[in-house]
């Protein structure tokens, strides 16, 4: 699932391509009104296929932001309106003048809503596996779950928020890969980045935080930001399906020291693997403890 440097780095291409122009067509895929006529929401939340269509076409594209592992395009019709995106699993947009310029065909063949700007361009997002989301809200607050987000990591009450939830009783015996993978606590921090923030700090997986120093607690978080930096600066990780705008995979997959290594790279010995928090946690039983 792409994390916070994956969407970050798609943010930052989406934004000088879209930002003033106007969504002049909407077309979205037959398998999308499928899934509403079947009574299912594929990807578009809460709005018939129409209606989205709709509420977007004529709109102009005035911010692209991101917040945590959303993606928020603030649209301006009769009045400002967001739309909310979020990847899923394995969603992507493309920046194309044509369906057909979409580099991969696995890519190309789940096209489920494109976007024709005003320049002509078209901002086509795929989903492969379809848990992608789109909402479209007056305001954050009308997706309650938004209101709930922890600050951005990058931002000064970060740190004292993360511990302030790290120590309270609800979470302070929490296992801490467990803790830092929660949105509510550290944004946009997932299982790749918790699992090399974890291993660069030498910490078990299954540590609870109250069995860690409040010092090893910053350090920890320190650690989390400056990887989450790192993988911005190195286009993100393409594990499977991550691709950016223009098609182009990541490169911080080639820096890691432990997300889906066999054997430890400091000590060489053979990686476990636990599952916490619903996910597969890799670790080096000997340097993490």
């Amino acid at each position: 699932m792409p994390e916070l440097p994956e969407v970050e780095g798609v943010v930052r291409q989406i934004r000088p391509v879209s930002i003033g122009k106007k969504i002049e067509a909407v077309a979205v895929s037959d398998v999308i009104r499928l899934s509403k006529e079947n009574g299912k929401e594929a990807i578009i939340k809460r709005i018939e296929a129409d209606g989205f269509i709709k509420r977007l076409t004529g709109a102009q594209i005035v911010r692209v932001e991101r917040r945590s592992k959303y993606i928020y395009f603030t649209l301006r019709k009769d009045n400002e309106f967001l739309l909310v995106n979020h990847l899923g699993m394995s969603g992507a947009w493309f920046y194309v003048d044509q369906l057909q310029s979409i580099p991969e065909d696995k890519f190309r063949r789940h096209v489920h809503i494109v976007l024709t700007l005003s320049s002509g361009n078209l901002l086509a997002f795929s989903d492969i596996r379809r848990f992608g989301e789109m909402r479209v809200l007056q305001e954050e607050g009308d997706f309650p779950p938004l209101l709930l987000m922890a600050p951005e990591p990058f931002h000064e009450s970060a740190l004292e928020h993360f511990l302030t939830m790290a120590e309270s009783p609800k979470y302070k015996n929490k296992a801490i890969k467990e803790i830092i993978m929660d949105g509510q606590i550290i944004s946009g921090c997932g299982n790749i980045y918790a699992t090399e923030a974890l291993f660069k700090m030498k910490i078990h997986p299954k540590r609870a935080a109250s069995r860690i120093s409040r010092k090893r607690k910053v350090e920890l978080f320190e650690s989390i930001v400056a990887i989450l930096q790192e993988s911005i600066r190195a286009g993100g990780s393409t594990i499977s399906d991550y691709r950016d705008i223009n098609g182009e995979s990541g490169s911080m997959q080639n820096r890691f020291g432990m997300y889906g290594k066999k054997q430890c790279a400091d000590c060489g010995t053979a990686t476990k693997t636990l599952k916490i928090g619903g996910r597969a946690s890799v670790y080096c039983p000997t340097c993490q403890k």
